[in-house]
């Protein structure tokens, strides 16, 4: 079974995804690609590709808050850049939310995100040990 999870520290999802995907009882954690925005939908860090992948962590940390989770729990990342040569300027910025033993990484260079502005969007996947787990309440239309 997958319940979907969509915080309300978090930006709204607009379409057709969840923020986050608890699999199976509630440990391994899906959360969808984050992009720089903040929680009212605004593009952060507008053509700064520093500012927008500390905002994206930032919202990676804040899907998974609520249920328990920390970023030393994520286990996977996909990141999908606009400019592979901006984001590999990131790597301290990476560091100040993970330490080792760091998660896999994908990383992949894209020709534009669904908002011009936008310049990385990195998804996630974090397992939560079940002591700390707390299954998230649901307050958003769409979250089941």
């Amino acid at each position: 079974m997958v319940n979907a999870v969509s915080p309300t520290n978090a930006w709204s999802p607009f379409g057709a995804f969840s923020m986050a995907v608890i699999q199976g009882d509630g440990q391994i954690v899906h959360v969808k690609g984050q992009v720089s925005l903040d929680r009212h939908g605004q593009v952060v860090g507008q053509n700064d590709m520093r500012a927008q992948v500390r905002k994206v962590l930032e919202n990676i940390r804040d899907v998974l808050a609520p249920m328990g989770g920390q970023m030393a729990d994520v286990i996977s990342l996909v990141h999908y850049a606009t400019d592979i040569e901006a984001f590999m300027t990131t790597g301290d910025i990476r560091q100040e939310f993970f330490a080792a033993p760091y998660p896999v990484t994908t990383t992949i260079q894209i020709e534009r995100l669904y908002r011009h502005e936008l310049m990385i969007e990195i998804a996630a996947i974090a397992e939560i040990p079940r002591s700390r787990f707390r299954h998230p309440e649901q307050d958003r239309p769409g979250a089941t």
